[in-house]
């Protein structure tokens, strides 16, 4: 686990130092690029006229990556540095939980067929129990817990199981508070850098003492686009959580059925015994 959020903070520092480089090279970029312009003025005003053919330019790089990462800039590096972290530290505990429920799915049926067949037509307490054992998931679990109380009796069974079931009903959530924390703060940040985008444009109103678009739009621009991604981090998580909890539901009805199927077959057991 620690190992898991090491990984998650360089991860998050080297996403904010991205941020960094790539606003000082557009810089250094605008700045050679204003530098050609000049000499290239100096160049044509001394130079005598000359018919050249003219030269096709160069295609200017578009597309959807461009556009987020122009925007991203535009919006204050230092914001949307940790909006980008709320939704990598986010997506990091989502696909912990994909991968953690997708691996404590098992065929549930051949399962308990495979238990009531060792222990009903075998009488094979010890194999029963080997076969929950070596069976991942939470129902292979409780069918081991309650496995090991058979000789108790059945109320001790059923104690053990509906007690361990809880157990790995909360492991099952495990983590999912995390996810909904970074639901709500990515919004929270866009709305903290919209509120400081607006305290900006006052502040360059009041420097330049006019009230005009060039002078406000740089704050309000800002301002939106910390809102745009907070709410588009926000909406991504969402989809990941809701289909987080889909997926411990199903799994926690199929813990409540197998724990009756349990019980059947320890009644089938006592009674043949």
């Amino acid at each position: 686990m620690k190992k898991i959020f090491a990984i998650i903070a360089l991860m998050g520092v080297f996403t904010f130092g991205m941020t960094q480089s790539v606003s000082a090279q557009d810089e250094a970029a605008d700045s050679a690029a204003t530098e050609q312009v000049d000499s290239a003025a100096v160049d044509t005003a001394a130079a005598p006229a000359v018919d050249e053919e003219p030269v096709e330019s160069e295609p200017v790089e578009t597309g959807m990556y461009k556009t987020i990462k122009t925007k991203f800039i535009e919006g204050s590096a230092g914001f949307m540095a940790l909006v980008a972290i709320a939704l990598i530290l986010g997506l990091a505990f989502c696909i912990e939980r994909i991968i953690y429920l997708a691996l404590s799915k098992v065929n549930t049926v051949k399962f308990i067929e495979d238990v009531e067949n060792a222990l009903i037509n075998k009488g094979d307490l010890e194999g029963a129990k080997a076969i929950a054992r070596d069976t991942r998931g939470p129902i292979a679990s409780i069918f081991y817990q309650g496995l090991t109380r058979l000789n108790d009796g059945a109320d001790a069974v059923e104690k053990s199981v509906v007690a361990y079931g809880a157990v790995q009903a909360s492991k099952l959530e495990n983590g999912c508070s995390w996810i909904t924390l970074f639901i709500g703060m990515a919004p929270s940040l866009g709305f903290l850098g919209t509120v400081i985008g607006m305290v900006q444009a006052f502040d360059d109103i009041q420097a330049a003492g006019d009230i005009s678009p060039t002078v406000v739009a740089g704050g309000m621009k800002v301002a939106l686009l910390t809102t745009i991604f907070g709410i588009v981090v926000a909406l991504i998580l969402q989809v990941f959580y809701n289909y987080i909890l889909a997926e411990i539901e199903g799994l926690t009805a199929k813990m409540e059925d197998s724990t009756i199927s349990l019980l059947d077959i320890v009644a089938k057991y006592n009674n043949k015994k």
